[in-house]
């Protein structure tokens, strides 16, 4: 079975070549590596594992934080799909879609494989209600309540604290970390979901913002093609 693993370890030469060594000891085949975030000595990667039949993850933790200085953040259960340069292909699956509406879903669907979350939601309004756009399939039914969601529209870049009240009461008992975006615009909004975590770090965040902000692009360049084809 898979497993996704988050460390956090000193930021220098052969840390991470240590804790590769310390997961191979207990079995533990590594298919992946991402560095999420550097910086003031320390450094965040997420490592996609896969390990023997039978085998408890718990054994991930303990290996891991064997090596001095290094603090497992979380280990979680993963079947994403694993592939090299994820953002470039999904802004050209988007690009090839005939219309925006289809753009927008392609983009709900891709962006939690690229940074490794349970869900994604696009976000809009009708000059009276907010409502879905596109979502991916794995989003969830229960939706938040409109009156709270206090935060939208969006003007900036956020990671929410998933306590917070407008955040359902399934999302809560989940563990859910959250983190939005703009689209090109603050009243058409990328919120994404982590359940059971681990939290988004500014990085992450970062990787969103620049994501969304050449979607936005993109779908403003199909919506004039549109516009132009109309007799």
């Amino acid at each position: 079975m898979s497993f996704l693993i988050r460390v956090q370890l000193p930021d220098r030469p052969g840390m991470l070549g240590a804790v590769a060594t310390a997961l191979g000891s207990v079995g533990a085949d590594i298919l992946s590596v991402d560095v999420v975030e550097r910086g003031t000595g320390l450094a965040v990667d997420d490592l996609v594992v896969e390990l023997p039949s039978g085998r408890l993850p718990d054994v991930l933790i303990t290996a891991a934080e064997s090596v001095d200085g290094v603090e497992v953040d979380t280990v979680r259960p993963y079947a994403g799909v694993l592939d090299t340069h994820r953002e470039l292909e999904l802004v050209e699956e988007i690009a090839a879609m005939p219309n925006p509406k289809q753009g927008l879903n392609v983009f709900a669907e891709g962006v939690p494989r690229i940074v490794r979350a349970g869900w994604a939601l696009v976000i809009g309004h009708d000059g009276r209600d907010i409502y879905r756009m596109a979502q991916s399939s794995a989003a969830p039914e229960t939706r938040a309540a409109k009156a709270q969601v206090d935060w939208f529209p969006l003007k900036r870049a956020t990671i929410f604290d998933g306590d917070e009240d407008w955040v359902p009461e399934t999302w809560r008992e989940l563990g859910t970390e959250l983190a939005a975006t703009p689209v090109g615009t603050e009243d058409r909004v990328l919120l994404v979901g982590r359940p059971g975590g681990p939290a988004f770090r500014a990085a992450e965040l970062a990787r969103l913002v620049h994501l969304a902000g050449i979607v936005a692009v993109v779908l403003e360049a199909e919506q004039i093609t549109l516009d132009r084809r109309k007799p």
